[in-house]
Formats: structure tokens, sequence, C-alpha cells
């Protein structure tokens, strides 16, 4: 997992709160710093897919290991 800015902890949410929460720490990350995101729920890899498309947010890395999604999301500059 590469170097990330602030890590938000969605573990237990369910769609579409691990969404919602991720937008709202982006919102506080300036242009290129990255947000890590933990959840479990598994729709969040397609939601997280969908999420960078619209918002031109980069989605660098998707991962899983042990239920967990890990997710690294660059906020557009």
């Amino acid at each position: 997992m590469a170097d990330f800015d602030q890590e938000l902890d969605a573990r237990g949410l369910n769609c579409p709160l691990p969404i919602l929460r991720a937008k709202k720490a982006l919102n506080g990350l300036e242009g290129g710093q990255v947000l890590k995101i933990i959840a479990t729920d598994p729709g969040s890899v397609k939601d997280f897919e969908a999420f960078a498309n619209q918002t031109g947010n980069e989605l660098m890395e998707s991962t899983e290991a042990n239920g967990e999604f890990h997710f690294l999301m660059k906020k557009s500059a």
C-alpha cells in the first residue's frame, strides 16, 4: 500500500455511508493528497470505482484482505 495523507475507517458501514464519509474526507484534502479508506461492505468495491469515475478523483489502488477492502483515492487537483 502506497503512502497516504489521511485514513478513513469505514468498517461496519454499509452503502452509501463509506462513500459519503469518503466524500467528506476528500473535501478536507488538498488536490493531489491521498485518502486511504478501509471498508467491510463488499459493495464498496463497485461503489468506489463509480465514485472515482463520477468525481474525477483517482482510485489508485483497490485491494481485499481478510474481508476488508482497502482503497487509495487521490483527490483531483
